[in-house]
């Protein structure tokens, strides 16, 4: 690296909320608790936030005095004990947000977390339960009748359904956006770190700043990107008046991530997708685009690959890829009061100049660079005019907007009709599916953080020496993205996806060295743990939009998916149809209400008495704008002159007042990673382990015969993946479950009922696994009577046992060792209690007369000699073998002045 940078860990990760009468204090630490700041939250105002924080780093010493102070200051009686003046409200691990309706503040904070990924030792967490907690006295507490039905509509967004944050990693920003920013120059950073200081002095701000010689590093923190932040409205109330480690951004969407075993080599997969917060709602409720070019149902997927045997992002092997879905960007929508199962789609407002296409483009083109490709998944020929109104509305947007765009640059619109293919049984969808993945994935290229390897260039495959996207010294860069839409993009879209992403991690996996050619086969292990990925990718999302789980399935479309997927497929288009008919308003005005879209105020009307929300949403039609873009020149000034590569990644004085740089030791708690991960002041256990309790591709894909090929890429019959021959999916079924949970939508009963079992059932599963897994030879056992059993080995062939046929006999030497052999290990571990011991004796002189060449009682092929300790070592040991049996000694001097030496240097 050129520089010495790394991303920025907060240090509050463990809260404590304290409450007296008059004040809440939020006291926040490290997951070490040796530092910890102070938050104090007025309780005195009905209405008003008062946040006071004093930006201090506190010991652990220093706040249990002033908790002890609190305490004793706010009792009623001076020098009373039975009644406490600071009680202990909750424990969180961080702050959501804080929120007013018509009475006074909330705050929202997460006191349940679960882990779902790592990426380079950056955890990500998933909210598993929140409190909600009215900050006002109920003394100078308001009332006003509205206040509860607002608390139940915003509470109606289950915050413990697919939200997601991380302490040290941004989610809202790519892996390349942030592998980038600490690749940024020295001298870089360094003009970052003095303007910071000059702009925003505080003098606890440069607590770990040093200039020692080389030895320091550089804490990098980038500006979370808003349009996938979710409690961003949330946090503006305190945004600029308390230290950054108390803002924590979710995001929404989905997280998952699966271990790729290649012969005991970690390769981590993981899948994130964030949901856009600009024009965000349910499915028919929000179609099309608002008038500042975001769309609905925007989610950006990202796949990221890297070698978990190296943790650092420095040292590591890291690639990504990022590709986009989005409802089709026009003013459109489709009237749900005629109750029909697919309502007309009408064109809202005539845009002749592709205004709001041209806005969606420029955030894209900002975002990802160049090409943007547009994969169009509507139908095109139809009885009844429907789908195809957006096809030729997006056509003439496209051609619109590309007449002022260098040819190099311009949009690249792939129009397929998937569902009219899919119909046909002369062709093959996923095949050519595949081919335009391949032509995307050439022209975008993908991410990865190393130069290509020696044998790539010694022996260049031909796909390789086409691949798109940008080449730098240290690896290459994504530039452009597939921008993929059907009418709801859900169930084709996913599918397109798929392919998209199969392609692309071929091409990651060639680059990180693990396969000879780009190319991956349907049926390995492989694929198949990426498929499943992507299918839970696409339920979380379709729930979270449509209301339902995925209807149509890769399988579907490979035309290999079980009679009874019809059933559930009907049975989820009813589910579909439900959601979007009863419940999907009250959905639409919860998310309303928890961005912030829509704010209650007296004297206003209520957000359930509004006929519509568009005027919410549509921001020019309350006020125009003042500024007026330009017919011509469509695109932000500056974006231009730096594609192909995306202007949010470009060295610029605009994108460095982005950023947050601080320079620390080489040892400091903010900057280690390894100390984050590890955690050594913790005791851990082995079976709580993230990394063990992922899905892991030879564990649950691959087949437990044995002579299998234990490779991944390995193509497999259907019916040998690893669950079959196991036989036990409900392990599997429940952790998916757990992720297919929607935002605004309760899952099915069957759902809850399942996932809320999966803990219980996990310890069982796990050991009927382990001992089937041991077995070398299936054993089937038939029940012939009450107590009769017979057992019957299965045959098999040594070309099945062994993987190579063994044609020649044994010559009679190599009998005769072997004879020895097997007779040496019977007389030394076969314990035959009916035989006389002189017998035995006798039997065991007669076949050969062992001497042990070691010290220990067993055998051993080396010469060694136990370790000698010395009689002090000796006295400590029994005494710790004394107390550990409740027989304490009494303690000498030389031990108290040792402990007392400790707790002077801890405490005081």
């Amino acid at each position: 690296m050129p520089a010495a940078a790394a991303p920025l860990i907060s240090s509050v990760q463990k809260l404590v909320l304290y409450e007296t009468r008059a004040r809440y204090f939020l006291v926040g630490s490290n997951p070490a608790e040796t530092k910890y700041r102070v938050l104090k939250i007025d309780r005195t105002e009905p209405k008003d936030l008062v946040i006071i924080d004093d930006k201090h780093v506190y010991t652990q010493q220093e706040v249990r005095e002033l908790l002890g102070r609190l305490d004793l200051g706010n009792r009623t009686k001076i020098g009373q004990k039975g009644s406490s003046g600071l009680s202990r409200a909750v424990s969180a691990f961080g702050i959501v947000g804080f929120v007013r309706f018509l009475e006074g503040y909330y705050i929202v904070l997460i006191t349940k977390r679960r882990k779902m990924a790592d990426i380079g030792g950056h955890a990500i967490y998933k909210i598993e339960d929140t409190n909600m907690i009215y900050i006002p006295n109920d003394s100078v507490r308001v009332t006003h009748p509205d206040e509860a039905r607002y608390l139940r509509i915003f509470q109606n967004v289950d915050l413990s359904s697919n939200f997601y944050f991380s302490y040290s990693y941004d989610l809202s920003h790519s892996l390349q956006y942030n592998l980038t920013v600490l690749r940024m120059p020295l001298e870089t950073l360094k003009s970052v770190t003095t303007q910071t200081r000059q702009e925003s002095f505080d003098i606890f701000e440069d607590e770990g700043l040093s200039t020692q010689g080389g030895s320091g590093v550089f804490g990098i923190c980038s500006k979370p990107y808003e349009k996938y932040v979710w409690n961003g409205k949330l946090l503006e109330a305190v945004r600029n008046t308390v230290h950054r480690d108390w803002l924590l951004y979710i995001i929404h969407g989905f997280c998952g991530q699966s271990k790729l075993l290649i012969y005991g080599r970690p390769i981590y997969v993981t899948l994130i997708a964030r949901r856009s917060s600009k024009f965000a709602g349910t499915r028919f409720l929000k179609r099309g685009a608002n008038s500042e070019g975001d769309v609905a149902n925007e989610v950006e997927t990202e796949q990221i690959l890297y070698d978990a045997s190296v943790m650092s992002f420095s040292a590591g092997s890291y690639s990504s890829y990022v590709q986009v879905r989005g409802s089709v960007p026009l003013y459109w929508s489709q009237d749900i009061s005629t109750m029909m199962p697919k309502p007309p789609i009408t064109l809202d407002q005539a845009d002749p100049f592709a205004h709001v296409a041209a806005l969606h483009f420029d955030q894209m083109l900002q975002r990802f660079g160049s090409p943007i490709i547009i994969l169009n998944l509507v139908k095109e020929r139809e009885k009844r005019k429907h789908e195809r109104i957006l096809s030729e509305e997006l056509v003439a947007a496209v051609t619109y907007l590309n007449q002022f765009l260098p040819p190099e640059h311009a949009i690249i619109y792939i129009p397929w009709d998937m569902a009219k293919y899919t119909k046909s049984k002369l062709c093959n969808v996923l095949d050519r599916l595949n081919v335009i993945a391949e032509s995307v994935v050439k022209k975008t290229g993908f991410f990865v953080n190393r130069p290509d390897s020696y044998c790539s260039i010694l022996r260049p495959d031909e796909k390789w020496n086409e691949l798109g996207g940008c080449v730098v010294s240290t690896g290459r860069l994504q530039t452009g993205v597939l921008r993929t839409n059907c009418v709801d993009c859900l169930d084709r879209t996913n599918t397109a996806q798929f392919m998209v992403g199969k392609c692309a991690l071929a091409y990651q996996l060639y680059s990180l060295g693990l396969i000879d050619k780009p190319n991956l086969q349907f049926d390995t292990d492989a694929v198949r743990l990426f498929e499943e990925l992507y299918e839970d990718h696409g339920d979380t999302l379709s729930l979270q939009y449509g209301g339902s789980q995925l209807v149509h399935r890769v399988k579907t479309y490979r035309k290999i998916a079980p009679w009874t997927q019809h059933s559930k497929d009907i049975m989820q288009t009813l589910s579909r149809y439900y959601s979007n008919a009863f419940s999907d308003a009250d959905r639409q005005d919860s998310i309303n209400l928890f961005l912030g879209v829509f704010k209650p105020s007296e004297g206003k009307p209520h957000l359930w008495e509004l006929p519509t929300d568009f005027y919410l949403h549509h921001k020019n039609t309350l006020s125009p704008s003042q500024t007026r873009q330009s017919y011509t020149y469509w695109w932000t000034s500056g974006v231009l002159k730096h594609l192909p590569l995306p202007f949010d990644e470009v060295t610029c004085a605009e994108n460095r007042r982005k950023l947050t740089v601080k320079k620390f030791h080489k040892y400091e708690e903010e900057i280690d990673i390894h100390n984050e991960f590890f955690r050594p002041y913790e005791l851990s256990s082995f079976d709580e382990t993230f990394c063990l309790a992922m899905t892991n591709s030879t564990r649950d894909f691959m087949p437990k015969n044995v002579g299998i090929d234990p490779s991944p890429f390995t193509v497999r019959k259907p019916d040998e993946t690893g669950k079959s021959v196991l036989g036990n999916k409900n392990n599997r079924e429940e952790t998916v479950l757990q992720r297919k949970t929607a935002a605004s939508a309760p899952p099915p009963p069957s759902e809850e009922a399942v996932s809320s079992s999966s803990e219980d059932d996990s310890g069982t599963d796990k050991e009927d696994e382990g001992a089937v897994s041991q077995r070398s030879t299936p054993v089937k056992v038939t029940d012939t009577g009450d107590n009769t059993k017979i057992t019957e080995n299965v045959v098999q062939s040594t070309k099945d046992v062994y993987g190579v046929n063994l044609s020649d006999i044994p010559s009679e030497d190599d009998l005769a060792i072997y004879a020895r052999f097997v007779q040496l290990g019977q007389s030394q571990h076969k314990q035959d209690k009916g035989s006389q011991p002189f017998s035995s004796k006798h039997h065991l002189d007669r076949v050969i007369n062992l001497i042990p060449i070691s010290s220990f009682s067993q055998d051993n092929i080396y010469e060694v000699q136990p370790p000698r300790a010395d009689r002090k070592s000796i006295e400590i040991f029994h005494a710790h073998i004394q107390a550990g049996r409740g027989n304490m000694q009494p303690l000498g001097k030389d031990d108290f002045l040792m402990y007392r030496e400790y707790i002077r240097n801890r405490y005081m």
